[in-house]
């Protein structure tokens, strides 16, 4: 199972995003290979493959002790090679990502929503599209840690800890 902590955006920016989406016929599109809603997050930290999370369970509860909760956004569209994004803006959201281990990935910390997968080299006109979209502000109350399960349907995202922030 792979390991990784995130925020999951409340039903209001859910239903929002879902909206825009099928205003924009986004679901049908054959260059994107969409990520169904109730697997969207912004991932805060990533720990890979793991056998047991009950270490990281203990670990995270003492790192988001008094963890302020941060002021969120979803801020437009982009990609990375292979993923249709869409980018997170946030008051307190990197300081809240190195609480929960980001940058000891070695990478910089990029918050964003993965909207689907595309061929690693293929343009899609999805980002142009999406570039306008805004959601909501919102203060994200919970972290939480989540396996992610290899299915043939492609992931299975499971919470496995739910942290308070304040």
């Amino acid at each position: 199972m792979l390991l990784f902590t995130a925020l999951l955006p409340p039903e209001h920016v859910v239903e929002s995003l879902r909206r825009e989406l099928d205003r924009l016929e986004a679901w049908g599109s054959d260059d994107v290979r969409w990520s169904p809603p109730h697997q969207w997050h912004i991932t805060l930290g990533f720990y890979g493959e793991q056998d047991d999370p009950a270490s990281h369970v203990e670990l995270l509860a003492e790192r988001f002790r008094g963890s302020e909760a941060p002021r969120v956004w979803l801020d437009g569209a982009g990609t990375f090679p292979g993923v249709l994004l869409l980018k997170v803006g946030g008051e307190g959201l990197t300081r809240l990502a190195e609480e929960a281990g980001a940058g000891e990935e070695r990478r910089e910390y990029r918050p964003h929503l993965t909207l689907g997968r595309t061929a690693r080299d293929a343009r899609t006109p999805w980002e142009q599209r999406l570039a306008g979209y805004r959601s909501e502000p919102w203060t994200a109350s919970e972290a939480v840690l989540m396996r992610s399960d290899r299915t043939e349907g492609g992931p299975h995202y499971q919470v496995v800890e739910t942290y308070q922030l304040s």
